[in-house]
């Protein structure tokens, strides 16, 4: 059975909620259509264009290791936003948004760019 709950900082943090906190954060990144196919419109978009999606539970990968937390985010993005500039932007929304709500130390935030949307013309 797959671990459910990570500990860190002397507490212990279910993987669905930093998974909730950082799909909120790299969803919420101009340029990025869903975090793993959980947003069910771009999900339905996603499906259409590319036939595939990716299941909610692995949108998010999440580990503790040295008392850091390793974060990695599977997206689909839409077609002409830059991809280094979109993966640091969804880095630094995430790490912002894990440390204003979680409250512990990041080492790393791997960015995953599992799909690219075009637009419809």
């Amino acid at each position: 059975m797959a671990e459910t709950e990570l500990r860190i900082a002397g507490i212990g943090i279910s993987k669905d909620v930093i998974s909730t906190v950082v799909s909120g954060a790299a969803g919420n990144v101009e340029g990025v259509a869903s975090v793993g196919g959980n947003d069910t419109l771009a999900s339905n978009l996603i499906n259409v264009f590319t036939s595939r999606s990716l299941a909610p539970e692995k949108a998010v990968e999440a580990g503790v290791e040295n008392g850091q937390l390793h974060l990695g985010v599977h997206l689909t993005v839409f077609y002409g936003y830059p991809f280094t500039k979109l993966a640091s932007e969804v880095r630094l929304a995430v790490a912002t948004a894990v440390n204003e709500q979680i409250g512990v130390s990041i080492a790393s935030v791997d960015v995953y760019i599992d799909s690219l949307v075009f637009p419809k013309e």
